[in-house]
């Protein structure tokens, strides 16, 4: 008896129904043993089907068997009882809220562990068993536990839904085949759920192609932000090291003047006080003077006065000047007018580039590159207005219009000599540096001979390498009447197409990217540039010929 301790030995004792050890115990004709109350339930319940079947291996019986206690198991029973037998299950093997239960079990029921598509029902481990050992049912399809096995019969003719309709898009059973389904386009479920799954398999692939690619623009992004924290960090710690070296130079300045001041304060304090011993001097012996002139003066006896005068010192010339005494009182006022002008140059100097620096500064773009404008008010959300800085104007240039037009006359304009100043060519520079996404366009008049063009301020400004498009830093639309070119590093490229008067240049400063067009009632694209641009662009235009103009366009 003690060989029945083993769990194997217990389960066989136990109903395969309720799991529990067996009461009354009733064995049916194919030798399967079951409580009685458990069988009956299992029968009465499948009793609208007129056939009653063992719930292990299957086996069908009619009529109805009537059951039996089978009286020797009861009393082995019983016996195991004493020695301890404990049949149930562990809790954590019950079948919870969350949990799909078994269809077999009484009472407390198990977790299932398979459903079978075929049977409609979920079975526990211990119900399982029939399934994976009787050879007619080798063939059913077992899935994960499911509460939904329900969902498959057909609410018509209670039966399973094998097919599919692609006519109406839903799942059906062969008999809504034949009858309502008759006309429609129908399959099995199993060649469309291989259809579907192709279409599934096709739609994971471009998903994870999606997933694959924006993980890329994820990491580049990441490296981005990398990439941007530390220029910003860089170019905050060159900015203040700068700024300080500036500073350092101001206060180096400021004490230079300070010194120099004190410097010719001493050195005009020594000769002022050296004056001032000079003119008390000169008083002192002008007062003794005075004094013998006033004794001589004095004198009764004729005689002796005209004796006596003859004998006087003549007269030293005088130091005294009024003159000096004014230039004095001014002292170092001019000083403070030269310090204040030079304030006010670097004032100047700093509110134009402060403006400059900000507006870099804030075109910072790290974003994907985006595609360029289609239409003409497309472009125009990107429009920038352009100002000429005379400072670049070649002498022969005049500019007006709020500096946004030039014009190529015969003699020289009343400019100052500038080291920005074009000597070389009748060229001319904007004021403000282009590094984002901008739009600008141009009006050629007169004779139409001028070049269009963008360039890094660092381009020469004498001698042939300074014209626009003859060296490696500008890029330029030359215009001679009717004919275009557009040249770079002294390549000279034909560009064809309509012929206006107004040319249209959008610049993307970070994708590299410069596009110019012939601009009308509709916009035509004359020449397109893709490159890498290393330093901050300026637009730039060249007038050829006398008479000929070139106007930036209001566009805002």
């Amino acid at each position: 008896m003690a060989q029945l301790e083993n769990p194997l030995d217990r389960e066989r004792f136990c109903c395969s129904i309720c799991l529990d050890p067996l009461k009354d115990p009733v064995t049916t004709g194919c030798g399967h043993s079951y409580c009685k109350s458990c069988i009956n339930t299992h029968w009465d319940n499948g009793e609208e089907r007129g056939s009653y079947s063992c719930p292990q291996c299957r086996q069908t019986f009619t009529p109805r068997p009537v059951l039996v206690k089978n009286t020797m198991l009861a009393d082995l029973v019983e016996e195991l009882k004493k020695t301890g037998l404990q049949a149930a299950p562990a809790d954590h093997c019950y079948a919870g809220p969350e949990d799909v239960a078994c269809d077999v079990c009484t009472g407390r029921k198990l977790k299932a562990l398979k459903s079978c598509l075929v049977c409609l029902v979920s079975y526990c481990e211990k119900h399982l068993r029939p399934h994976l050992q009787s050879a007619p049912f080798k063939k059913h399809k077992l899935v994960e536990p499911s509460e939904k096995l329900q969902e498959n019969i057909c609410s018509r003719h209670d039966e399973v839904m094998k097919m599919f309709c692609r006519t109406d898009q839903t799942c059906i059973c062969y008999l809504c085949s034949v009858e309502e389904h008759k006309d429609h386009n129908t399959v099995s479920a199993a060649a469309e759920r291989t259809e579907r799954q192709r279409e599934l398999g096709l739609r994971r692939q471009t998903i994870q192609k999606r997933v694959q690619d924006t993980e890329k623009d994820v990491k580049l992004l990441q490296q981005e932000e990398e990439a941007v924290n530390g220029s910003a960090d860089k170019a905050v710690e060159d900015s203040e090291e700068i700024f300080t070296e500036m500073i350092r130079l101001l206060e180096k300045r400021s004490s230079d003047v300070k010194q120099q001041i004190r410097s010719q304060q001493k050195t005009e304090v020594s000769r002022v006080r050296e004056l001032q011993e000079r003119l008390e001097q000169e008083i002192t012996e002008l007062k003794r003077k005075d004094h013998e002139l006033k004794q001589l003066s004095a004198t009764e006896d004729h005689n002796q006065f005209l004796h006596n005068y003859p004998s006087l010192s003549p007269l030293s010339g005088s130091t005294h000047s009024s003159s000096f005494r004014i230039r004095l009182m001014r002292n170092f006022e001019d000083v403070k007018a030269a310090v204040s002008q030079v304030r006010g140059r670097l004032q100047d100097i700093l509110s134009e580039t402060e403006t400059e620096i900000l507006q870099i500064v804030s075109r910072v773009d790290v974003l994907l590159p985006q595609p360029e404008p289609e239409t003409r008010a497309d472009f125009l959300k990107y429009s920038q207005e352009i100002t000429l800085d005379p400072n670049t104007a070649y002498k022969r240039l005049i500019l007006s219009e709020g500096n946004r037009k030039v014009t190529l006359m015969r003699e020289d304009q009343s400019y100052s000599n500038h080291p920005d100043r074009f000597t070389g060519t009748t060229q001319v520079l904007s004021r403000e540096s282009l590094t984002g996404r901008f739009y600008w366009e141009v009006e050629v008049g007169g004779g139409r001979v001028v070049g269009v063009a963008v360039t890094y301020k660092n381009i020469s400004r004498s001698g042939d390498e300074c014209i626009f498009g003859y060296n490696d830093k500008s890029w330029s639309l030359s215009c001679f009447g009717n004919i275009r070119s557009f040249d770079y590093n002294s390549i000279r490229t034909p560009v064809s197409g309509p012929v206006s008067s107004r040319v249209g240049v959008y610049l993307d400063h970070s994708a590299g990217v410069l596009s110019i067009y012939s601009v009308s009632d509709t916009m035509t694209l004359l020449h397109r540039v893709q490159t890498t641009f290393t330093q901050p662009l300026y637009a730039g235009v060249r007038v050829h010929c006398l008479g000929s103009t070139a106007e930036f366009c209001k566009l805002k």
